[in-house]
């Protein structure tokens, strides 16, 4: 019988709660300490230390209670705590921490392996190989695809994040924080205009358009038997959480096929129910050859994956994939139980409520503020399940105010509530609530959000 998420008992009580002193004493102890010994390239959107989290709220080590709409970016989907993934660690801890998958095998990588390619679109035959971390398993695919084909050349898109090693970040589109000062990038990375249907010069473009438009530039460019794969977010994470026009997706993945491109689909944000469905690319139908997947796959254990066609994967010589830590038996174990948690939760019927109810919020705000619908700072509202955004611009226009966005982000967070922002000119707040999150939770953070935006504007 299936749980619903509304029905779930949490471990601390889900409310918000901040005293006066903000940051406090012990936070800013902590952050004395860090200074001294952590790298300042290493940065924390929230200057306060965690000492408790579960269901949509994180305590810090003075006492204050937030509400967490960020989800550790997107991983904690069944919440920090989840007493399945507890007690599967618990278990798995007990028995051994690491023998080397590549050395002497055991059962939990087989198994989380069994459920990938169960999940995962397509009914055809699948392989999948487990490692770290999203970029571990971006770069991994690419290997794949450039062996598999004989071909060298990789498209990407603009406002793309794939993560921060030398490969991923050649795909990477936004330069600072991520590419600044690190190159020289990888070679033959290609760059592909974006479907982003509310910063379109054509407002009336269609997807499949758009898709024609990215497909030409390509001919054109490098020349389709060129291409060894086409590597695309289904929706975008750090660029904005954009969502493409429908249409796009399945025409280039069509055209992809046609060529003899592997299409990878990298849904290490948007997989595991965060959408609505199980992937992204289950909302138009579109099986593509390899998806990464990472984030949400272990209730916060580090874990990533691809899985893709059999023919593809099998192409690699024995050795010429793997890791010491790729698969390590303690986050398989967390990956089985978190699977198994969203199953029982139902968290994709759970993401299409938190979509439901959020956009109902953000609409009636939009509509309440100066300007309207049409002419407010909010430029628009967008995203799909529990992966929603909010752009926001100068009121009455399409200009960024990453200003805006910032002071909104600040204000929620002194009133308790953690909030991430992103996007390509930093004007997006994104909201990635834990799936478990109670209704009542969740709607207080919503106001919260919408006070500071009403104050700020």
């Amino acid at each position: 019988m299936t749980t619903t998420a509304n029905e779930i008992t949490y471990r601390l009580e889900q409310k918000r709660r901040v005293q006066a002193d903000f940051p406090g004493p012990k936070s800013v102890a902590l952050t004395e300490r860090r200074k001294a010994v952590v790298a300042a390239g290493v940065a924390s959107s929230v200057p306060v230390y965690v000492a408790d989290a579960d269901g949509g709220i994180i305590h810090d080590v003075d006492g204050n209670s937030f509400i967490d709409l960020g989800s550790g970016i997107a991983v904690t989907s069944v919440g920090a705590s989840d007493p399945a993934v507890v007690g599967a660690v618990k278990e798995a801890v007990e028995h051994f921490t690491h023998t080397c998958f590549m050395v002497t095998p055991y059962e939990g990588y087989v198994a989380v392996a069994e459920q990938l390619n169960k999940l995962t679109p397509g009914t055809h035959e699948k392989r999948t190989v487990l490692f770290n971390s999203g970029a571990e398993a971006v770069e991994n695919a690419i290997k794949v695809a450039r062996l598999a084909t004989g071909r060298d050349a990789v498209v990407a898109f603009d406002h793309a994040y794939h993560g921060r090693t030398n490969l991923t970040m050649a795909l990477t589109a936004k330069a600072m924080p991520y590419k600044t000062n690190f190159g020289p990038f990888a070679p033959e990375v290609y760059r592909m205009p974006m479907s982003y249907p509310f910063r379109e010069e054509n407002p009336q473009i269609t997807g499949a358009e758009a898709a024609k438009r990215a497909i030409t530039a390509i001919e054109k460019q490098i020349g389709g038997d060129q291409v060894a794969a086409i590597i695309i977010e289904p929706i975008q994470g750090e660029g904005g959480f954009i969502v493409p026009a429908e249409g796009f997706l399945p025409a280039l993945s069509a055209w992809a096929k046609e060529k003899g491109i592997v299409f990878i689909a990298d849904e290490v944000q948007s997989g595991f129910c965060r959408t609505g469905e199980w992937f992204a690319v289950d909302h138009e139908g579109i099986v593509p050859d390899i998806i990464t997947m990472a984030k949400g796959i272990a209730g916060g254990m580090p874990l990533s994956a691809i899985t893709g066609r059999a023919d593809l994967l099998d192409a690699v010589h024995p050795g010429g994939l793997g890791g010491t830590y790729g698969g390590n038996p303690v986050a398989c174990a967390a990956a089985l139980a978190s699977i198994g948690s969203m199953q029982e939760y139902d968290l994709s019927a759970r993401a299409k409520h938190i979509e439901e109810l959020s956009f109902g919020k953000l609409r009636e705000l939009a509509a309440a503020l100066p300007g309207g619908a049409e002419g407010s700072v909010i430029g628009d509202i967008r995203g799909r399940g529990a992966m929603l955004a909010i752009e926001l611009v100068q009121a009455g226009s399409k200009e960024p105010n990453p200003e805006l966005t910032k002071a909104v982000a600040a204000a929620c967070l002194k009133e308790g509530v953690i909030i991430l922002t992103c996007g390509t000119y930093g004007n997006v707040i994104r909201l990635l609530p834990p799936l478990v999150i109670s209704d009542e939770l969740l709607l207080d953070g919503l106001e919260v959000l919408a006070t500071a935006i009403r104050a700020n504007a």
